[in-house]
């Protein structure tokens, strides 16, 4: 059974139960109301009827009911009967005689349990009686039995037109209210079907995008949607990224491979080229003295050293690119940036240039620290300015530093070949280089992208400036702490 069906069978329920304990009270009390009423109107009227006593033929008392009261009880339409026991005489009221209706009378043995009110039936017709002994005044002896009663048909017609209109009017009720409950719990479970829907085809991985559209108000469904909403965009993004990942994975291993193959096959050539020199005998290289074949020997070896050393970068590159990917991060200190920069400053002049190297005033930086690693934060620095020296061929490089707003920002700018704009997005991904041509300069590839890691490590942005040949400036950006200048 669904849902809907299961909520319309509980309210129709519950809503059947309540007109059932509803429509029990009204008639309850109705009945109640009416019959009370009728057994106080009844017990008046005894009260008024005064017996007149009489001497029965065998010297017995004897009575009937005053005239004038009996009279009243007739023109309110109530029965008044008497009965003598001693000479076993009935009297009836007029209308009693002429609708021929004659009370029964217990017999004076039983008639002990007959006193109070009952209902009797008399030809058919039910009726309401009050019924007790007469008594004596002065001897309180028993002599007689009175009855005063009513007519009840009418009342008992009136109750069961009332059953049968709340019988009918609970039935009436229960099919409409569980009709429009069972469209009501069809509208209302409408969102929650589609939610179902989505959910299937998330389940058959057909399609990701879907969103399911609701403009209802902002109750449980509403949130429910909301929240389903969100949590299909997530997974989306989740297998975008996931996605992008294993596109990037794939691109990074062929890459790599690609990276790996040339050095590779120049160290396998080199020494299959040193092996035949070596283990071929002289009658098979008959042009080459002793001396060429050292040449040709320092020479391989050479190659072979460069390839290698170029090899341990890549390796070493990749494995810094892998604890990024693991999320594995550094142990942060405040770092004093002058004596930092100074020390690249420093060293920078010995790495191999063609361009000048003109370092700018770092009197600024007294007192400023950032909260990193010394050793990555070098690392990082480095990969710029050797990147700037190894696409500026003549012309010049710069470092310099700008203090802005809590930020401080280390500039490295050259006139160098710069790139074009199109190409700034992607400098930073993995063995992407500006010019397209992975043998034109020397590195792994790898260099702007752990750099790019370790700012994002340092909560830091990178900036940049190009214009294809004019030159390139990055400007790396870092939360500045500061303290007070040293003298």
């Amino acid at each position: 059974m669904s849902i809907r069906w299961r909520l319309t069978a509980w309210y129709s329920g519950i809503l059947c139960i309540t007109l059932l304990a509803f429509s029990l009270a009204v008639y309850g009390f109705v009945h109640l109301y009416t019959y009370d009423e009728l057994k106080s109107r009844i017990q008046q009227q005894y009260n008024k009827i005064r017996p007149v006593q009489s001497i029965n033929e065998d010297g017995s008392l004897g009575f009937t009911p005053d005239r004038s009261s009996a009279q009243r009880m007739e023109e309110a339409d109530f029965y008044v009967q008497s009965y003598t026991y001693h000479n076993q005489k009935t009297w009836r009221s007029d209308n009693m005689k002429l609708r021929g209706l004659e009370f029964e009378v217990p017999s004076f043995e039983i008639s002990e349990s007959y006193r109070g009110f009952k209902t009797i039936s008399v030809g058919g017709n039910p009726f309401l009686v009050y019924q007790d002994y007469v008594f004596a005044q002065k001897t309180g002896q028993v002599y007689g039995w009175l009855q005063v009663g009513a007519y009840t048909g009418t009342a008992e017609k009136t109750l069961d037109r009332l059953q049968s209109i709340l019988i009918m009017g609970t039935l009436a009720t229960l099919i409409i209210a569980s009709t429009l409950g069972l469209f009501l719990a069809r509208k209302s479970m409408k969102p929650i079907e589609k939610v179902a829907d989505a959910a299937n085809l998330i389940q058959k991985g057909t399609d990701l995008s879907v969103r399911i559209e609701y403009d209802g108000p902002q109750d449980e469904i509403g949130r429910l949607i909301d929240t389903f909403n969100g949590m299909l965009s997530r997974t989306e993004n989740f297998y975008k990224e996931l996605e992008d990942a294993y596109a990037a994975q794939r691109r990074f291993v062929s890459d790599a491979s690609h990276e790996l193959r040339t050095p590779l096959t120049t160290i396998r050539g080199n020494v299959d080229l040193l092996h035949k020199i070596w283990t071929s005998p002289p009658s098979e290289r008959p042009d080459l003295d002793e001396h060429t074949i050292r040449e040709m020997s320092a020479e391989a070896v050479g190659d072979i050293s460069d390839e290698a050393k170029r090899m341990t970068r890549l390796v070493a590159d990749m494995l810094s690119l892998a604890r990024a990917d693991t999320g594995q991060t550094f142990e942060k200190l405040p770092v004093a940036l002058e004596p930092l920069l100074g020390e690249v400053i420093r060293k920078a002049q010995f790495l191999p240039k063609t361009a000048a190297w003109l370092p700018g005033d770092l009197s600024s930086l007294n007192g400023v620290y950032v909260e990193g690693n010394r050793d990555y934060l070098q690392q990082m620095l480095f990969i710029f300015i050797e990147n700037a020296f190894k696409y500026t061929p003549d012309g010049e490089v710069r470092l310099d530093v700008i203090l802005y707003r809590g930020q401080v920002g280390i500039r490295i700018a050259d006139t160098g070949i710069g790139m074009a704009k199109d190409e700034v997005p992607h400098i930073f991904e993995r063995f992407y280089r500006a010019d397209q041509s992975r043998g034109a300069t020397e590195g792994t590839g790898l260099g702007l992208s752990i750099a790019k890691w370790i700012i994002d490590v340092h909560e830091g942005s990178v900036e940049v400036v190009t214009k294809l040949g004019e030159g390139s400036t990055f400007i790396v950006w870092l939360p500045a702490i500061f303290a007070p200048p040293l003298e």
